[in-house]
């Protein structure tokens, strides 16, 4: 993941093929195109390949153009943010915390980049705390974010995400807990077991 100190990544983006020797390709001609910063490269199950950069707009969109193109009908998802929300990207660089915990709200999506988007959105138009994002292996290429705040705002939240992530089809569960307890928070955003992270 991105590690704080690092270059200013201004735009974010994500490509997911169905193919893992495809996304190697894609990958190397992307890094070519243009100088972007790999946030993440890896195999996602079941078997498909994730490709997460960043970087200044423009180099941004000239390597998201070149790896669609090569990746062609293998692109399972996409994502093109040009001016990501920074808690993204602090969640991205694992730096997570639950903030005003009076209320939690969990949003589980289908698809990676699908979730980010919509954690993106959610943190641009509610007033919540975007605490941390989950994008693991172990979730079976699903993916999950965690917002905290008042009720009221965390439910405001919830709804921008489901409004996303409905209409796509992408959207798992959502869950509203208002007053968690304090022996349930510190299990909201524990890392996988096993060693996955």
């Amino acid at each position: 993941m991105a590690k704080s100190g690092g270059p200013t990544l201004e735009a974010l983006a994500l490509l997911e093929l169905g193919s893992v020797a495809r996304g190697y390709r894609v990958l190397d001609w992307m890094v070519k195109e243009a100088p972007v910063t790999i946030v993440e490269a890896n195999v996602v199950e079941p078997g498909k390949y994730l490709i997460l950069f960043g970087g200044g707009v423009a180099e941004v969109q000239a390597s998201f153009d070149e790896g669609v193109e090569i990746a062609g009908e293998l692109v399972i998802d996409k994502l093109l943010l040009p001016m990501a929300h920074p808690r993204v990207w602090a969640c991205l660089a694992g730096q997570e915390s639950l903030g005003n915990a009076d209320c939690v709200g969990i949003i589980e999506g289908t698809a990676v980049a699908s979730v980010i988007e919509a954690a993106d959105r959610t943190a641009k138009e509610a007033d919540v705390h975007l605490a941390g994002l989950r994008l693991t292996p172990g979730l079976g290429g699903r993916a999950y974010y965690v917002i905290t705040g008042e009720q009221h705002s965390v439910e405001a939240g919830v709804a921008v995400a489901r409004d996303l992530l409905g209409p796509k089809g992408r959207l798992l569960d959502t869950q509203i807990i208002p007053r968690a307890h304090a022996e349930f928070l510190p299990w909201v955003l524990r890392r996988a077991a096993f060693g996955a992270s």
